[in-house]
């Protein structure tokens, strides 16, 4: 064959070559359109069909479960498990009051347990018509016009400008370790005070009910919760004003003023 026939040949088979190929492309353009479609119904399916349908929480004191749900699955699709999945995975949690964080354990692609890890919440002051609660650092938490149960309101305090998510500006920020101690020694004993004053020399005072507890100051505090505890436990209907300021350790058998109401 002739170079002219060859040329001829080559330029006949040129045409096909380049059909195959763009068939090729396209064959495989459809088959990744297929893929994506597939994929997406998948996902269509993961989304709508596998929901989150039994959930546990635990950890949570100041919220009821219910509560807990509600705030964590808020958003659209929440009870989707694969979108509760990836957001829990890489996105930061919702900032909930009084909570520092919380998990998302799952027991089954339909069930999960929320775990919850409350602030540690020690009381809260009145503020411009705001309840200010606070933690065991005197970092203010929360603001709001509610009153909730297990923290005390604390009076006596002085401060100035507050700020959400800063401690309040006390004189003497010793107040917090103490007003710590003493609302945890009163838990062990399940005395849960309505209020808690403090004096300018910060001598504390309690408010349970109809019944105020002079606890003068700090020293000694332990022993004089405890005689509290049975005070209150031999007499819980007890009202008028209790002092427990006058309490000695090396007394085996003390007595304490009691002014009825």
């Amino acid at each position: 064959m002739d170079e002219k026939k060859r040329f001829q040949a080559f330029r006949t088979e040129e045409p096909k070559i380049i059909r195959f190929q763009q068939a090729l492309k396209r064959k495989k353009k459809y088959t990744v359109w297929i893929a994506a479609a597939v994929g997406g119904l998948v996902l269509v399916v993961l989304l709508l069909c596998v929901q989150i349908r039994e959930v546990k929480v635990s950890g949570n004191r100041h919220y009821s479960q219910e509560e807990i749900e509600e705030k964590v699955f808020r958003e659209p699709f929440a009870r989707s498990s694969l979108l509760t999945f990836l957001r829990n995975r890489f996105r930061p949690h919702e900032k909930i009051p009084f909570i520092e964080d919380y998990r998302i354990a799952f027991r089954s692609p339909v069930s999960c347990e929320i775990i919850v890890y409350e602030k540690s919440i020690v009381g809260y002051v009145s503020y411009m018509s705001s309840n200010l609660y606070f933690d065991k650092d005197g970092v203010v938490v929360e603001s709001t016009s509610d009153i909730y149960e297990g923290a005390p309101q604390v009076t006596g305090l002085h401060f100035g400008h507050i700020v959400l998510g800063k401690a309040l500006p006390v004189d003497n920020p010793e107040i917090f370790r103490q007003i710590l101690n003493l609302t945890q020694e009163l838990a062990t004993s399940n005395i849960v005070p309505d209020k808690i004053s403090y004096d300018d020399k910060m001598n504390a005072t309690l408010f349970i009910r109809d019944l105020v507890v002079k606890l003068g100051g700090s020293e000694s505090m332990d022993g004089k919760l405890t005689e509290l505890a049975d005070i209150v436990s031999d007499y819980p209907d007890l009202s008028g004003t209790l002092y427990l300021d006058s309490f000695d350790s090396s007394n085996s058998n003390p007595m304490y003023r009691f002014e009825k109401k």
